[in-house]
């Protein structure tokens, strides 16, 4: 039994796509470092390249130890399909560009990680993609924006670093009626939300967070939930219901209806992934595969140590303002509540009463937790973001994304809680508040 129809997250970790090499009979998921794959003979190889049936071709396409890492994350989430990149950014760009053109858009909540801001507000632009940003506060925004050319809804689950979970269902509801799927970057919140439950239709994750764990590997996903209807508004979704001239002319909603409603997974792997090529590596498919076997333990822990460093911050006078779920009240908790059913997560933010200059003083001081730019890791993390993760934005888009100049930003890791409040504790008598 493979246990890729258990409900269970502990067991899909580690059992779904994946029983034993069949060569080999190798239990860990083996690392397939090649970059081709021999055809049986010519009419398996055409079979292949006119989507007849699914199989290995090329490694920047697709490649056996992705593709395990790829089926755990579709069965984690319940999606039908999964596309693993070289990175979250490449998740991000990628989902939307799968969709729009240029001359389209795409509708954004203003609460996101700053790097992808900063892809959406310059470098989409660029490529003639305008990206329309929204205080998701209201879910109506969305509908305000929208317009015959938007092809897609985006936001993130528990966005870094506002920390505001973001009304999935509200929006995804506004999407569907008018053809428009929504994204979810759920990057903050794996296993805490799925938001397929609430009416998403594509999950984004940079890999290289809470799924691999250790800051070791750099990798990123695009999942499809199969559950979105592309053709009840054809004109809605042209690249993947009208003839795409990359691909033979193939409309991918019928091209790829006998191998299931993966047309726009299939799409963005056989178009996107090919033709820009930011594949993820073998031997970083293998390492985020064997961090995401203890995803389910790692994210209780994450969740249990930040509850306990949210409260210990909040009841402290140096810190005037605690960013973090537990602490929210009002249609923010009750979004929390809604939404995240297994935990509030591991990150915090904060901001302390002597302001910039004592968050600079604050970060300096700092044994234990480690200064960079990462979140998700097992070990304790800690930022400034205007100075770093957001000094890209302006004054007012930093704002729009929940950063003050205060700010500061922390991963709260797996290691004992009496160390971690210890090192902050410390940190903050040396920071002068």
């Amino acid at each position: 039994m493979s246990g890729t129809k258990s409900p269970n997250p502990e067991t899909l970790v580690l059992h779904a796509g994946y029983r034993a090499d069949s060569t080999t009979g190798a239990v860990a998921v083996p690392i397939y470092q090649t970059t081709s794959y021999q055809f049986r003979d010519a009419d398996h190889a055409r079979r292949l390249f006119a989507l007849e049936e699914l199989g290995n071709v090329y490694t920047r396409i697709m490649n056996p130890t992705t593709g395990v890492l790829e089926d755990r994350m579709a069965a984690l989430e319940g999606g039908a399909a999964a596309l693993a990149v070289a990175s979250g950014q490449a998740a991000s760009a990628l989902s939307l560009q799968n969709l729009a053109s240029a001359g389209d858009n795409v509708v954004s909540s203003t609460d996101l990680y700053g790097g992808t801001w900063n892809l959406f507000a310059n470098t989409l632009r660029a490529q003639g993609i305008e990206v329309r940003f929204v205080d998701p506060s209201d879910p109506e925004n969305f509908r305000r924006a929208t317009d015959a050319r938007t092809r897609a809804y985006y936001a993130e689950t528990l966005p870094n670093p506002k920390l505001q979970v973001f009304p999935i269902s509200e929006v995804a509801a506004i999407g569907r009626e008018a053809g428009i799927p929504l994204i979810m970057d759920n990057t903050a919140a794996p296993l805490l939300c799925r938001p397929f439950d609430h009416g998403a239709a594509i999950i984004v994750y940079s890999l290289t967070k809470y799924i691999g764990g250790h800051g070791t590997s750099i990798g990123g996903m695009i999942i499809d939930s199969g559950r979105f209807d592309w053709e009840a508004h054809s004109d809605r979704q042209p690249n993947l219901t009208q003839p795409d001239p990359s691909y033979h002319g193939a409309v991918w909603t019928d091209a790829v209806r006998p191998l299931g409603p993966i047309a726009y997974i299939m799409r963005a792997r056989t178009v996107l992934l090919r033709d820009l090529g930011p594949a993820l590596s073998p031997m970083n498919a293998f390492m985020i595969a064997q961090g995401l076997e203890t995803l389910p333990l790692r994210m209780e822990r994450h969740c249990a140590n930040a509850n306990k460093v949210a409260a210990w911050l909040a009841a402290r006078g140096d810190v005037t303002r605690v960013i973090h779920p537990s602490q929210q009240k009002g249609e923010a908790r009750r979004r929390a509540d809604a939404y995240l059913k297994q935990g509030y997560g591991g990150l915090i933010g904060f901001e302390l009463a002597g302001g910039v200059d004592a968050g600079r003083r604050f970060i300096d001081a700092l044994k234990m937790f480690y200064h960079v730019a990462n979140i998700g890791d097992a070990r304790s993390l800690a930022i400034h973001p205007a100075s770093t993760t957001h000094s890209q934005l302006s004054p007012e888009e930093q704002l729009a994304t929940g950063v003050t100049d205060g700010y500061v930003r922390l991963s709260i890791g797996l290691e004992h809680i009496d160390d971690i409040l210890a090192d902050l504790e410390q940190a903050l008598a040396a920071s002068g508040g």
